[in-house]
């Protein structure tokens, strides 16, 4: 999440949180290539501004089987903290599909490996529609043991997996996640994210 001209949320003592994505990033992604026959990819992998579109985007290009953006979020209330994972909600899902139908006659990108832009418009939509479910399903599935995990490491501000019309996690072939690792603008949580060793327990859970 964030980067370069946009440094997202803050905590107390000035903790950034496009530095704290970054580097639990980086370390997800070490963990990533350490297993057999996967490889992780950034869409990022320095202190740049990539727009939200552009990140799902990089993440279809690269064939991925499942993007997760990362965060640290913030509140006025400084006592707030917690870690919360996101998948998409309804309306962000007919958003998209409503925006990729009526753009599919120029689309040169395909959905779930099937072009749109030869299909008729009920085809087109049936084929969206199986493709933004079972994309759905595995978010929910991956979501649930991400929120289990993170539960292990610290406090879990929402015990349940929330859903929410995020633009990252629009992807109608792949399967997204949204991990607010904790909250910045606690002081205590802020601390953590800034440790090396509390960044190495996120990026396992």
């Amino acid at each position: 999440g964030h980067g370069g001209k946009d440094p997202g949320a803050h905590g107390p003592r000035g903790v950034r949180e496009k530095d704290v994505t970054l580097k639990i990033s980086r370390l997800l992604v070490e963990r990533i290539n350490a297993e057999p026959g996967m490889r992780g990819v950034l869409t990022r992998n320095r202190d740049e501004f990539v727009p939200l579109r552009e990140r799902m985007e990089r993440a279809r290009r690269a064939k991925a089987d499942l993007f997760v953006s990362v965060h640290a979020d913030a509140v006025r209330n400084r006592s707030v903290r917690g870690a919360s994972v996101y998948v998409l909600n309804e309306k962000g899902a007919t958003d998209e599909a409503a925006r990729r139908l009526a753009a599919r006659e120029n689309a040169a990108d395909l959905i779930g490996g099937v072009s749109l832009r030869n299909k008729d418009r009920t085809l087109a939509s049936v084929l969206l529609d199986l493709s933004q479910n079972a994309s759905l399903g595995s978010s929910i599935e991956v979501a649930d043991s991400i929120l289990a995990e993170l539960a292990r490491v610290g406090t879990v501000r929402k015990p349940r997996v929330m859903q929410a019309p995020f633009m990252v996690l629009k992807s109608p072939d792949v399967p997204s996640v949204l991990v607010e690792t904790a909250y910045i603008s606690n002081p205590d949580e802020e601390r953590r994210l800034d440790s090396h060793a509390y960044r190495e327990r996120l990026a396992g859970a």
